[in-house]
């Protein structure tokens, strides 16, 4: 039921309010136009050190500026972390939960979803291994039916 779309972020120049008034960079642009058609968002991020890594952050600081004009506000989000780690990006998980909550995007709270052993996950072929296929789809089927209860209100 979900059609999901990965937004690139990559390209996105660290976040500057002096270049971001009169012609904000096009990667800026592109990027809050793509957040403000989606419906919901999925955050999937590796942990380093503790945090989401400096791109991710960066992402959020794009998307919610200029002042008062942030492309999340109000839609529903979720959050999967990653980490070779034993506790599977919940640093990541928590910090990023703490911007969205600062940005008015009601997050899912259960099945949490923290990645550990990440590494592991994957056959030698690089495809994704059948052991963790059960917990991602009721990790999707339950981002899925929180959406359409967020969606419909």
């Amino acid at each position: 039921s979900l059609k999901l779309e990965i937004v690139e972020i990559g390209d996105l120049p660290l976040y500057n309010e002096d270049i971001d008034h009169d012609q904000p960079p096009e990667a800026y642009i592109r990027f809050r136009a793509k957040l403000k058609a989606a419906d919901a968002l999925l955050f999937v991020t590796p942990e380093y050190n503790r945090s989401m890594p400096a791109p991710m952050k960066n992402a959020i600081d794009v998307g919610s500026r200029p002042y008062g004009q942030s492309a999340f506000g109000g839609k529903p989000g979720a959050v999967l972390s990653a980490s070779p780690g034993a506790i599977g990006g919940f640093g990541a998980n928590q910090h990023l939960r703490q911007s969205m909550v600062f940005l008015d995007v009601p997050m899912m709270q259960q099945p949490e979803a923290y990645i550990g052993n990440a590494g592991s996950l994957f056959e030698e072929s690089g495809e994704l291994g059948d052991g963790i296929k059960p917990f991602l789809k009721k990790f999707i089927d339950a981002y899925a039916e929180w959406v359409a209860h967020q969606v419909k209100g």
